[in-house]
């Protein structure tokens, strides 16, 4: 280990095109943020320089901190509070030591030698991105356990007077919706404790200077915390002028222990700058969410036909392929088997945890009906929701001890099920054989995993009062943690012995979707919500902080929930084709005049996939907006993809005069030529910037979809 030369001197950790400057506060005891923005942000007096005179508080407690214990920081908000069973909470540690590995990763130790706790703040850059990755993790050094209430995985530092907070909230069928609000002074607070992320918030922020344009270019700075089990993200606007934003895990059961030679570590904390907005912003998660895909990223991703809309729990091997026909004849590439396919799946009372295909549902066999879909051309695919059980299951009935329960206490059903305990090893094993058997048996290319209830009455039987804990006698278990690391085990063994197959994630909906999810995952289900104007909304919260090629989009039949003006079919393609389409309607019950615009969409979103999936993107107005849309285009800007809508009134368009809806664009060639691939119109990139692409929206053409070539 070395250390620095003087204190003053920062460490600089650079991406593509931002510098990150971290320096030890002058009496070498906590590390400060220096600086953050783009190259050369650090040349310069520090945006975070402050006085240090205080009063009423400590210099930690103003000080803009990388990561302070409750001993330093008693008042405005510890990232860290442990202490001995029965003794006083709080730690008062010091920097002992730095590793670092150039402007690409950094470790800095603090030690707190009374209580025997070592801590490191790791820091590393994601190549080709403007992320940096920042966790801690924490050493048991004494002969003593320890006990740790909390332990975030970071704290960041945000120079602004009055900030823009823009996060994702909502609830199930309404997630993602894009929220802002100004925070002049106190705390805003998002949580979940229902062991996944939730629906409620995702764990996600964007700060932002509230005096700027909160779409224009303007210095945004971004978290997105990569853990799918209970978590909290907290802002503080401090004294002083700056937003102190500390995010990790919640611990279920108020602490987590940690024993002599033991070590925890957190999850990771992304963080991105962009100077462009949210619209920059937007860009950067994109391009971090491509490199945790890697290869995968490389894979198409095919056009879905799912059976659930249209049949629900009443799977039959005969209407199923009636739908596969009529599916393979528009274009469909991929067909999927939803719930129901298993023994004792009438309804949702019954068959979770007996993964075995119901021989009264294909009467032939089921790999001669998988033959059958698959000899009209198509890949096919199933779901599974294999962390549930029904109570009337042969599995419940053999390992009723495998859920969550408490002993003495009922247990509550949440969609008429129960949870696996999937930090038992047993039950990994369990669900590993499981879907091992099933992708090996058959022939089967896509999996969707579901969840559909959070875990309650979260212990396991059996369990033994321990005297030594505090409060009340029950035995220390980190069962979020445990089950988190289960689900992903599975996930990454999964992954392995099966890399072909696409892995789909699903929790209710979007109830887990986060990073850790994202990198071992192909594409996720937002909502359930597949109204047109709803899910619109969704995607375009969810586009702010995921990628379109991870965003699954059905198109159905449904009508509004939340927004229920009727929109054409040609809305609900658009929609779904701005990430991976997909078709749940009951397909069937169309008529010849929906089929043929179907397959004519099916065949368009084939040819700008590509574009959709790999390309940049630019967030056009809202929907809030009459006009809103999002521009697809190459790293070249060759090839840009529109898709627009509608979102305004449309009563009285064809009587009232007026001039089309103009939709500006962004970041083209202002001198080059732009062809409408089917308008056939020709534009100046300067004319799509500063005039924008004409629409002349009416009942019947509420939704577009253009192709511009550079010519």
């Amino acid at each position: 280990m070395s250390r620095q030369a003087s204190p003053t001197d920062p460490w600089i950790l650079r991406t593509e095109h931002t510098a990150y400057a971290v320096a030890l506060d002058p009496s070498g005891r906590w590390a400060e943020l220096s600086a953050w923005g783009p190259h050369g942000i650090e040349t310069g007096p520090s945006p975070m320089h402050w006085s240090r005179r205080t009063h009423f508080l400590t210099p930690a407690d103003a000080a803009p901190a990388e990561h302070l214990p409750q001993g330093l920081r008693p008042f405005t908000g510890a990232d860290l509070i442990a202490h001995h069973p029965g003794g006083p909470r709080g730690s008062w540690y010091a920097f002992t030591g730095v590793d670092q590995d150039g402007d690409q990763a950094l470790r800095l130790h603090f030690d707190d030698e009374l209580l025997g706790l070592r801590t490191t703040l790791h820091y590393q850059v994601v190549a080709g991105t403007d992320v940096i990755q920042r966790w801690t993790e924490l050493t048991c050094t004494g002969d003593r356990e320890l006990r740790l209430e909390r332990f975030d995985s970071a704290a960041v530092n945000v120079p602004v007077d009055r900030a823009r907070l823009t996060y994702l909230a909502g609830q199930w069928s309404q997630e993602f919706q894009l929220t802002q609000l100004e925070l002049a002074r106190g705390r805003f607070e998002m949580t979940s404790s229902q062991g996944v992320p939730g629906h409620a918030y995702a764990p996600w922020l964007a700060v932002q200077d509230a005096t700027a344009s909160a779409h224009g270019p303007t210095a945004t700075y971004g978290i997105a915390l990569a853990w799918p089990g209970n978590w909290r993200i907290s802002a503080d606007a401090e004294p002083g002028g700056a937003v102190r934003v500390r995010a990790g895990r919640l611990p279920d059961q108020g602490a987590v222990r940690l024993a002599p030679g033991a070590s925890l570590t957190t999850p990771v904390l992304a963080c991105a700058f962009s100077p462009d907005g949210l619209d920059g912003l937007a860009r950067v998660w994109h391009q971090y969410e491509r490199v945790l895909a890697g290869e995968r990223l490389l894979r198409p991703r095919k056009v879905l036909y799912n059976s659930w809309e249209a049949t629900g729990f009443d799977v039959r091997a005969a209407d199923q392929l009636e739908l596969a026909r009529t599916a393979a004849e528009l274009g469909v590439e991929l067909f999927v088997v939803d719930d129901g396919w298993f023994p004792g799946r009438h309804d949702d009372t019954g068959g979770l945890g007996d993964w075995y295909p119901d021989p009264e549902k294909f009467p032939e066999g089921f790999d001669h009906f998988i033959g059958k879909v698959r000899a009209l051309g198509l890949d096919f695919g199933l779901w599974v929701e294999p962390e549930a059980v029904s109570p009337a299951s042969q599995l419940y009935a053999e390992h009723p001890d495998w859920v969550y329960r408490l002993d003495g206490r009922p247990a509550t059903l949440v969609r008429n099920q129960l949870l696996l305990d999937l930090g038992r090893a047993e039950v990994q094993e369990f669900v590993l054989a499981t879907l091992d058997r099933l992708l090996s048996s058959h022939d089967i290319s896509y999996l969707k995993w579901d969840m559909n209830r959070p875990p309650t009455e979260r212990g396991r039987p059996g369990q033994q009062p321990d005297q030594n804990s505090e409060g009340p006698d029950v035995e220390y278990q980190d069962l979020d943690a445990a089950h988190v690391a289960g689900y992903l085990r599975v996930l990454d063994r999964l992954r392995s012995a099966h890399p072909q197959v696409t892995v789909e994630g699903c929790a209710g909906g979007g109830g887990r979707i986060e990073h850790a999810t994202l990198a071992r995952t192909d594409v996720v289900w937002p909502s359930d919500n597949t109204a047109p104007m709803d899910r619109l909304r969704i995607q375009y919260g969810y586009l702010h902080a995921h990628a379109a090629h991870t965003m699954s989009s059905w198109v159905t039949d449904a009508p509004g929930l939340f927004d229920p003006r009727p929109r054409s079919l040609a809305f609900r393609f658009v929609t779904a084709i701005s990430g991976v389409l997909g078709i749940g309607a009951d397909i069937r019950a169309w008529t010849e005049r929906q089929r043929e615009e179907a397959a004519g969409w099916i065949a368009r979103y084939k040819q700008v996939r590509d574009v959709v999936h790999h390309g940049e993107v630019h967030l056009l107005n809202s929907p809030a907006d009459p006009t809103c849309g999002l521009q697809f285009q190459t790293p070249d800007r060759d090839r840009v993809v529109v898709t627009a809508w509608s979102t305004g009134l449309l009563d009285g368009a064809p009587l009232v005069p007026g001039r089309p809806a103009r939709l500006r664009l962004r970041d083209l060639d202002p001198a080059a030529g732009y062809l409408d691939q089917d308008g056939g119109t020709r534009y100046s990139g300067a004319h799509l910037m500063h005039a924008g692409l004409p629409y002349a929206w009416t009942p019947e053409r509420d939704a577009e979809l253009t192709v511009l070539v550079r010519t």
